[in-house]
């Protein structure tokens, strides 16, 4: 049985970044989008119900929409045509008894989605009874799917809008990303899918070598590397955000949701363990946090990776975690 868990939380042991406030002065927020199969909609909802306190608010076939004390949650069937299927049933008002069956089939074959609602960064405690709950209800994740690439997407406010700020997280992701993936471990469907492509060492170079860029000049070479939203850390809500048409000019795709947060697509998620926690993947973010506020070991390691890169050969990327591992270890 799955118990109420909201008012039974333990000490927090998600870390809280190094900048813990936006630009006015308030606790900056964090969203998470959960994918795994292996129960139905309808159970999904029952353990998101049961773990927050919510009530079903809005129902269709393919999506749920779960109001509670700490905000909305979104379920859904991560499948476009059963969701379009599923709003024009509803639309017209016609019977939909064969689409919720669909919808249970579905489980088996297509991830479902949770998206939990933008969280202070001091509250993040909460999302660990609704993973307990999923876990107990039957949802798998990452390993129990080779085609699936079933993932954990992490959507952090950004502390300002500003270049300089964008470009010390840019530049502090490219220069960890290759950790990241080693300390995430990864899946290997997951590494070959391509969701989560890096960022390649073309741009990198480009992005450590730009001296004070502007905001346009940071949005045109992203847009000009990377016109998709397939990246470990996909920069286009952010930059939608601030200049749409810009970001639209380069990329049409209407899965693009204009926000002031990155969306970091990289983490395994492994529901299905018990000792897996999502604090893991976050604290793991927390290191972008890092090094984006140390302006001097972001310069000494931009430096660093462009003395190691070889002609035709580019960085080793063996070395290069390495000294990133060193680093890491010795600002924990």
């Amino acid at each position: 049985m799955i118990k109420n868990r909201l008012m039974t939380l333990s000490p927090s042991k998600f870390k809280l970044p190094a900048v813990l406030e936006n630009a006015a002065g308030d606790i900056r927020t964090v969203g998470f989008e959960l994918e795994f199969s292996g129960i139905t909609l309808s159970d999904t909802v029952s353990a998101v119900c049961a773990a927050l306190g919510g009530r079903v608010a809005e129902e269709t076939a393919a999506e749920v929409l779960v109001k509670s004390d700490i905000g909305d949650f979104n379920v859904e069937v991560d499948w476009d045509f059963l969701k379009r299927t599923a709003e024009d049933a509803e639309q017209a008002g016609t019977p939909d008894a064969w689409l919720q069956q669909l919808s249970e089939a579905a489980a088996l074959l297509v991830p479902i989605e949770v998206a939990c609602p933008p969280l202070a960064m001091t509250q993040l405690s909460h999302l660990d009874g609704l993973v307990d709950a999923l876990r107990e209800a039957g949802a798998v994740g990452t390993e129990e799917s080779l085609i699936a690439a079933y993932g954990v997407h992490i959507n952090p406010e950004i502390p300002a809008l500003d270049a300089a700020t964008i470009n010390r997280y840019l530049r502090a992701f490219v220069l960890l990303q290759w950790w990241l993936v080693e300390a995430n471990t990864v899946d290997l469907a997951r590494r070959v899918s391509p969701y989560i492509d890096l960022f390649d060492e073309t741009y990198i170079r480009q992005l450590l070598t730009r001296k004070n860029p502007d905001i346009d000049t940071l949005i045109d070479d992203y847009l000009d590397h990377n016109p998709t939203r397939n990246r470990a850390l996909d920069m286009l809500p952010m930059f939608a955000h601030i200049d749409a048409d810009r970001v639209w000019a380069a990329v049409d795709d209407p899965k693009i949701k204009s926000r002031p947060t990155f969306h970091y697509r990289l983490p395994n998620c492994c529901i299905d363990d018990p000792q897996w926690k999502l604090t893991t993947s976050w604290n793991l973010w927390c290191v972008v946090e890092r090094l984006a506020d140390d302006e001097a070991s972001l310069t000494a390691l931009g430096e660093a990776f462009l003395e190691a890169d070889r002609l035709l050969l580019g960085v080793k990327r063996t070395a290069w975690v390495d000294r990133v591992r060193q680093w890491v270890d010795g600002h924990a």
